[in-house]
């Protein structure tokens, strides 16, 4: 009797994880969360473009918090604007969707509003006929990109409104009515352009708790397929932020999360990691500018002189490493300038990034996926690597919670690097190092580690 229950304890207890299990399981209910197949293509999609264009152009100096110093309509006429340029400079990066912000902190919008008074319908662009909203999409359309929209709720200069989209003493309208003129605007930008892949609330939604429009149901009727970036708190679709605009995602930073936004300071995520055994699937989208600027509105908007403060593609490479290569999305920002066009040295710098990105990640050395908790690869001669990438097959979620590299020389195994969070894509880079045999062990995991790929690059 006593060595029959031994007996059935062992048998547990290694079905629990116990004696000779190379992926352990600690403190886990046996849930794995998963990405719906919106936030699957989301992941896939990796490198987006936010693209800028607002009154700061034409007015640096301009404040919107300075209520009531509003440039007039009249201001805004661009001589050369040309959505095809726009998107085809995002091609040469290799984005695969685009967010226009169609309305910034100013309030002026890029769409003929009917909510109030302030948009290019009273500008001299085209004699006020034009629509910068529907150009940017059809651009997109035809270039291949996802189309998506910043629509901020939470900042209007113009109203007097002010984050997290409240209307201050003083201004021309209450907050009854501006929380309809935002319902009306996002209306207009959710039906008239046809299906969004992203939807970018800068700053979040306003809660209707504390007084805020009735956005989440809209969202729901009129964009369901969409992607929003700290969007309302309800939404299936949602992305968080990484907590700064450097391109710099925290490490580790999982796609789940103990809440899915932050965007009323009522559901706040618990740091910025976000939490391997969180119920929410919300990944993190890292954003940043090409060119350095630390003055009020940093780089995102143009201004004239300030060529000289865009990145290096060696500074942009490790942008990408530390934001595509740390499980989140890569979103970068571009201005444009008075003509309404992409810069030329804009231009110029995105196709080298996108390029640099290309060359180094593209050809792999040597490759594999599978199932388990070891993967090797052999070099057919001895190289030399710096970097290597691992990725997750996330539809089954994320499952690998610690993992460590090793390399064969001579011989002799020696460990090179370790980790935790794996998700979409994982980039590991280290100083070059010549070896015959690399390996990924798996150390500890929720669920049978399912690895969509393990792939090494030669040193350049």
């Amino acid at each position: 009797m006593k060595k029959n229950t031994i007996f059935y304890v062992i048998v547990i207890f290694i079905i629990l994880g116990g004696w000779g299990c190379s992926s352990k399981n600690h403190n886990f209910s046996g849930v794995v969360i998963k990405p719906n197949l919106l936030q699957q293509k989301w992941a896939d999609a990796e490198i987006g473009v936010l693209i800028h264009f607002d009154m700061p152009v034409y007015y640096p100096e301009y404040n919107w918090r300075k209520w009531g110093s509003h440039p007039n309509a009249s201001s805004f006429n661009p001589t050369e604007l040309n959505t095809d340029q726009w998107i085809e400079t995002a091609s040469k990066l290799g984005a695969k969707y685009a967010v226009l912000v169609a309305k910034h902190g100013s309030g002026f919008c890029l769409w003929p509003t009917e909510a109030h008074g302030y948009s290019i319908k009273h500008s001299p662009w085209k004699n006020g006929n034009g629509d910068i909203v529907k150009d940017f999409v059809n651009s997109c359309k035809k270039n291949g990109i996802k189309p998506g929209i910043y629509a901020s709720t939470t900042a209007n200069g113009y109203l007097h409104v002010d984050n997290p989209g409240l209307v201050q003493e003083g201004a021309p309208v209450t907050q009854e009515e501006y929380n309809e003129i935002v319902k009306k605007q996002l209306t207009e930008l959710w039906t008239n352009y046809g299906e969004l892949f992203e939807i970018w609330f800068d700053g979040g939604v306003l809660s209707m708790e504390r007084g805020g429009a009735e956005v989440l149901p809209l969202l729901k009727k009129l964009q369901p397929n969409a992607i929003a970036f700290q969007g309302p708190y309800g939404y299936p679709n949602l992305v968080r932020w990484v907590g700064n605009e450097e391109g710099v995602a925290p490490y580790p930073c999982w796609a789940t999360a103990d809440s899915t936004t932050s965007s009323d300071g009522i559901m706040a995520i618990n740091g910025l990691n976000g939490d391997p055994f969180a119920p929410f699937w919300c990944p993190g989208e890292s954003d940043f500018t090409l060119r350095w600027n630390k003055s009020f509105q940093g780089g995102w908007f143009w201004h004239v002189g300030q060529d000289s403060m865009i990145f290096s593609v060696d500074e942009l490479i490790k942008k990408y490493e530390t934001s595509v290569g740390r499980n989140t999305n890569m979103l970068l920002g571009i201005v444009i300038d008075k003509r309404g066009l992409v810069p030329d040295a804009d231009v110029q710098r995105i196709k080298e990034f996108g390029d640099a990105i290309r060359a180094k990640y593209t050809n792999p050395i040597a490759e594999t996926s599978g199932t388990g908790n070891e993967f090797v690869l052999n070099l057919s001669t001895p190289t030399t690597i710096d970097h290597l990438i691992i990725q997750e097959d996330i539809s089954l979620g994320e499952r690998v919670l610690k993992y460590r590299i090793q390399g064969e020389k001579d011989g002799s195994w020696i460990n090179m690097c370790t980790g935790s969070c794996i998700g979409h894509k994982r980039i590991e880079t280290f100083a070059p190092i010549t070896l015959n045999q690399i390996r990924l062990i798996i150390g500890e995991s929720k669920a049978t580690p399912q690895i969509k790929s393990f792939r090494v690059f030669e040193a350049e």
